[in-house]
This record gives C-alpha cells, sequence and structure tokens, in this order.
C-alpha cells in the first residue's frame, strides 16, 4: 500500500436519482419497475416524428422539495436544452436536460464523520429525463436495447470536489438515500438503478489547493461499491504521482468482482454536447407562492428527529440514528410511545427483536403482527422484572404472535416464566448452589470476585430462568460475604 499522508484526495460526486413518478418525464409511459423489455414505450418516449412532450408537474413539484430540503436556492425560471449525443439507447439521438439551466443552486448536505458534522456543498440539482438500457448478455452475437427506462424523470444531485476520503463520500451517499427515502423523492433503490453515482476523484499534496487531473468512476450500484471504488482509485493515483509519470483525465468502471477499476474511454477533451434551448418545450416558472407551498407541507427531517430522540428521549447517537434512517420506522417508534414512555426501552425492542423478526419474514414494521398495546405490555413486564428479556424477546414475543389474543402478562403466565420474587424461594436456591460449591466460595472469599456470575448462573439454572437475578445477586452478595 502506498502511503498517503503526503496526498489530499478529492471528490465530487453525481448522483442520478429516479423520481417516485407513476409517469415519465414528458408523456404518461409508465415508470413502474421490472415490465418486460419494451412495453412501456409510447410514440413519444420512442422518439417518433411528430411527437411532440409535455411537461410532468409531479417532476418539479419533487425537485423543489428535495432542493428545499438540501438548503438550495430554488431557481424560479426554468428551460430545458438538449444535450446531443448518440448512442443505440438514446432514441432521439439526444437528451431534454436542464444542465445549462439546473433547478436548484448551490445547497449542502450535512454528514457525520470522525472529526464532527461536515456541510458537503452542492453545485445543482437539476431534472433530465433518463435513457434506455443497453443489455450485452442476452444474446450472445448482438447487444439488445430495453426502452423501458427512456424519459423516466432523474434528478441529477451534483456535489461540489469537497470530499476527502472514501468514507465522507460512503456518509454522503448514505444521508442522502435517506432523505430521498425520507421525502418519497427516490426509492434509492441502487440494485434496481433508480439510484446511480458516478465519483470524480483527483489528488494532490497536502496544502496545495489547485486541482490534480480527475477521473470519473461510472456503473457504481451500491454504496459500498462507491467507497471500495475511492479507495482502489485513490491508491492508483498516489502511485502514479509518487512514480512521476502522468495521470490521464479519463473515464473508468469498477469491477466488484476484481477490485479493481479499469478504463472506459479517455476524457482529455471536454465533451461537446452542443446544448440548446429545447424547443418543444416552454419554459416554466416556479411562483413564491408554489416554493412556500411545498416548504409548508415539507415533513420534518430526520436530522432534527434525531436531535430531539437524543436531547429530550435519553437515545445514545447509534440508537437515534437506526431509528430514523427510515421513516418507517420512526412512524413505528412514534406509535409505541404514545402507550409507553420508557423510551431507552422502546428503542431497544424496535432496534432488536422487532427488527430481526422483520427481516426474517421479510416484511416491513407497519405491517408487524403486534399492535402497540401489545408490545408496550411486553416492555413493561421487562422493566418491572416479571419477565426477563431473554425470555420476553425469544419465548414470550414469537407465543404472542403465534397464539394473538392474550396479554403479555397472560402468555408469559401459561408458558411459567413470570420471575421468581418470592424472597423465601429464592433464599432456598441460592443456600442450595452456596452449599453445592464450597471450594469455589474459598475461591471467591480468596479474591476471585468474577465467581459471583457463576453462582448467579447456577441459581438461573436452578431456578429454569425463573428467578429474579437482581435479588439473586443481593442475596448472594449478602450470604457468602
Amino acid at each position: 500500500m502506498t502511503s498517503t499522508n503526503k496526498y489530499q484526495v478529492v471528490i465530487g460526486l453525481e448522483v442520478h436519482a429516479q423520481l417516485m413518478t407513476k409517469s415519465k418525464l414528458f408523456c404518461g409511459d409508465s415508470t413502474a419497475f421490472g415490465a418486460e423489455p419494451n412495453t412501456q414505450v409510447s410514440p413519444v418516449s420512442l422518439a417518433h416524428p411528430g411527437t411532440l412532450p409535455t411537461m410532468n408537474k409531479k417532476a418539479i413539484e419533487l425537485a423543489v422539495k428535495l432542493g428545499l430540503a438540501m438548503n438550495c436556492e430554488i431557481e424560479q425560471h426554468n428551460y430545458f436544452a438538449r444535450k446531443n449525443y448518440f448512442y443505440p439507447d438514446l432514441p432521439k439521438g439526444y437528451q431534454v436536460s436542464q444542465h445549462t439551466a439546473p433547478v436548484c443552486k448551490a445547497g449542502h448536505l450535512s454528514i457525520a464523520t470522525t472529526i464532527g458534522n461536515k456541510n458537503v456543498k452542492l453545485n445543482r440539482i437539476h431534472l433530465e429525463e433518463d435513457a434506455g438500457k443497453s443489455i450485452h448478455d442476452a444474446h450472445e452475437q448482438y447487444t439488445c436495447i430495453d426502452l423501458n427506462r427512456a424519459g423516466v424523470p432523474l434528478l441529477e444531485i451534483v456535489t461540489e470536489p469537497d470530499m476527502h476520503s472514501a468514507e465522507e463520500a460512503f456518509s454522503f451517499l448514505t444521508e442522502l438515500r435517506k432523505l430521498l427515502r425520507w421525502l418519497e423523492v427516490c426509492d434509492g433503490n441502487m440494485e434496481e438503478g433508480s439510484m446511480r453515482c458516478d465519483a470524480n476523484i483527483s489528488v494532490r499534496r497536502m496544502g496545495e489547493t489547485e486541482l490534480g487531473k480527475r477521473v470519473e468512476v461510472k456503473n457504481l450500484n451500491s454504496i459500498r461499491n462507491v467507497k471500495k471504488a475511492i479507495e482502489i482509485e485513490t491508491e492508483r493515483l498516489i502511485g502514479i504521482v509518487e512514480t512521476g509519470e502522468t495521470v490521464i483525465q479519463e473515464t473508468r468502471s469498477f469491477d466488484a468482482d476484481k477490485n479493481t477499476t479499469f478504463s472506459l474511454r479517455s476524457k482529455e477533451e471536454a465533451d461537446d454536447y452542443r446544448y440548446f434551448p429545447e424547443p418543444d418545450l416552454p419554459p416554466f416558472y416556479i411562483s413564491e407562492n408554489y416554493i412556500k407551498e411545498i416548504s409548508a407541507a415539507l415533513p420534518i427531517l430526520p436530522a432534527k428527529i434525531k436531535s430531539t430522540y437524543i436531547s429530550e428521549f435519553g437515545l445514545s447517537d447509534y440508537d437515534a440514528s437506526v431509528i430514523c434512517s427510515d421513516k418507517e420506522d420512526t412512524r413505528f417508534f412514534e406509535g409505541l410511545l404514545q402507550h409507553t414512555k420508557d423510551y431507552k426501552a422502546a428503542a431497544n425492542w424496535l432496534i432488536g427483536p422487532l427488527k430481526f423478526y422483520c427481516n426474517e419474514h421479510n416484511i416491513s414494521l407497519a405491517s408487524f403482527p403486534l399492535n402497540y398495546e401489545v408490545i408496550a405490555e411486553l416492555i413493561s413486564l421487562t422493566q418491572s422484572g416479571q419477565v426477563n428479556f431473554n425470555n420476553a424477546s425469544t419465548k414470550v414475543l414469537p407465543a404472542l404472535i403465534a397464539e394473538p389474543g392474550n396479554t403479555a402478562l397472560q402468555m408469559a403466565a401459561i408458558l411459567n416464566l413470570l420471575q421468581e420474587t418470592d424472597s423465601g424461594a429464592l433464599e432456598d436456591w441460592v443456600n442450595q448452589v452456596i452449599l453445592s460449591m464450597p471450594e469455589k466460595i474459598k475461591e471467591y472469599k480468596s479474591g476471585k470476585k468474577g465467581l459471583l456470575g457463576l453462582f448467579a448462573g447456577e441459581v438461573k439454572k436452578l431456578s429454569k430462568g425463573k428467578a429474579d437475578m437482581q435479588l439473586v445477586n443481593k442475596l448472594l452478595a449478602e450470604k457468602i460475604n
């Protein structure tokens, strides 16, 4: 590995997010994923002569919504341009894009780093249509074209070259995907191609301000792959500079199986896309009132909710982050808090047994088979010491799901899991353990205080898990000492 302490990596990201509209950007074709190839097309998306585009108003609304959430300046006077290039999956021979006049300018997204929070600056967010898809492995001799995706509405989110590690890029994409899903702008599914990322990477010596020659790594289909590709490319670029060679400005791709990047094409000269205003689409104006309406309808953003959970509910940063990573999880947690004020216990149950059950059964929390009241009863049972957490989560919870209708207390009683708190019974079990382990008792008294856990474990076995372990530990300490 080449030392990186002499160099600074500079990273900018270009993220394409497919908007959650039912129809395409300029026509009524469906945007649903998974249809048979070329079944969600029309004369407009196939670029038949004489057809004219019409604007999807929902796409503008989603663009403004994301721009406001990312602290952008909203451009009120907007128009589209033609980006001219020829590729088999581009029916018109040009792409309709806002590249020269983005709907959202500047802005930032806050991310967590090892040295605290950082605002990653944005360059712009703009609307554009997607191209089709080339399929290279469906036929031995030919490349096949699927135009279902042609015309699907995209937002391109472009950062400034403002990140300096693969970890920062990973954090940015994680936060961006969370925000896109939270706002219901994009589902963030990178495996299905509804969120795609290209990374622009360069290196320079520490202290320098001029950017080095950059390479663009495309075809990154997961956040982990973005991180890995940046790490690999950073090493490669530093190696080139260290040996005195010249970095070639180029487009590269990432091979996840081989953990390497490879060259696609040189980009020494800027592509000439010959932009000009789209003559078939009139300019559109976003009024101040429209912006205010969207702003007023914005949901509370996850960062603010997370802060509330930490400051007011006493949750750890980790617990609050996990719960706020998904809008549905947050909604479920808020519903649960209507029935219990044991905030930390509620968080533990949600992050632990409830999510585990959902993952095992491939369902969401919204489909969890027990209602809030029953889960709150379970929390109360464990918090009061009537049932230990392990028994409650591994035995009582599955039994309640299998046989709904009983209360948590009733089910714990049926399963004979209610903890024994009677001092007489506890004392009897403690005495039996002490009498059965005289040598270990001597070792404990000679200084091996860790043996207290062994004694407690024996009492737990003897009671078949029913003993209140807090009282057991107290009794053990009193009797042995």
